[in-house]
């Protein structure tokens, strides 16, 4: 979740909550980005498009062929021109971190919080936080498929029920196992589909290919119960068998006493194995649906 923090820059975008609507929306503020700035953004696609051309589900592909940033940081209200015909959403720049409330309000009204500054070249290969190149590349070119602009909102709505029944930890790793760490094997192979795996080199790569970490199919659930690492790679990944598993497997389920069930009692490990459970293994291959 994205939690107010403030920050400094030479950007002079990072951080920079001063001004901030009470939703904590600013201006993107295009022209400020620094010609150095644009040509890090070339760079950093460049090197995650190469990856993602190999390992990313066909809907991120799809989605990032249709927004065509490649060549300059992109202007959310350009985005916004293919995001609202398509699947009714928008994109508005945040300067950071907001508060959990603040964000679910806005996933629940088909809005999508962007940060702005974009990372420093210290920072290229490892950040540390959403910068606009996570956010962007990561996040949005996903939003223009169907399944995932209809979790999202659905997964806004849910965030005040969370925070009433003290359960936020338990529906904020539903977003991170799927939204930013999600897998999908549509039968065509395990791609990734999450954007903190397809923003980051290291993690595109080593959540398909290693042999050691434990993936699993998709089980609400279990992924409500089970703790997730933030300052390295995932010992966990959870396995979609298609997109659509998000609404028939989130869509009618009642939280509230699932919440109940588990939320007081510890996490589970990331990247233990359960008795009775079972590894996810690869399906058959048919190809892979854009759908």
């Amino acid at each position: 979740m994205k939690t107010p923090r403030t920050e400094t820059s030479t950007s002079g975008l990072r951080g920079e909550y001063e001004g901030a609507a009470a939703d904590f929306t600013v201006a993107q503020d295009w022209p400020a980005y620094a010609p150095e700035m644009h040509d890090r953004w070339r760079r950093l696609y460049a090197a995650q498009s190469r990856l993602a051309r190999r390992h990313a589900a066909p809907q991120f592909i799809e989605g990032l062929r249709r927004l065509d940033c490649a060549d300059a940081i992109p202007r959310f209200e350009d985005a916004n021109a293919v995001l609202g015909p398509a699947t009714g959403w928008r994109l508005v720049a945040v300067p950071g971190y907001i508060p959990d409330a603040v964000f679910f309000d806005h996933l629940a009204h088909r809005r999508f919080p962007v940060t702005r500054w974009l990372r420093e070249e210290h920072e290229f290969a490892y950040l540390v936080e959403p910068d606009v190149f996570h956010d962007f590349f990561g996040h949005v070119p996903m939003l223009l498929n169907p399944a995932i602009a209809d979790f999202l909102e659905l997964y806004g709505r849910a965030g005040e029920r969370a925070m009433a029944m003290g359960a936020l930890d338990m529906l904020a790793r539903i977003y991170w196992y799927t939204i930013e760490f999600g897998l999908l094997d549509q039968g065509g192979g395990l791609k990734v589909f999450g954007a903190g795996i397809v923003s980051s080199a290291g993690e595109t790569v080593y959540s398909v290919t290693d042999a050691d970490v434990l993936r699993l199919p998709f089980d609400p659930v279990r992924i409500m119960r089970t703790a997730y690492s933030i300052d390295s790679f995932q010992k966990n990944y959870f396995v979609l068998a298609s997109l659509d598993q998000l609404i028939d497997g989130l869509g009618g389920l009642d939280f509230g006493p699932i919440y109940e069930a588990w939320r007081d009692r510890p996490a589970l490990a990331a990247g233990a194995l359960q008795p009775g459970e079972t590894p996810y293994t690869p399906r058959a291959t048919t190809g892979d649906p854009i759908a």
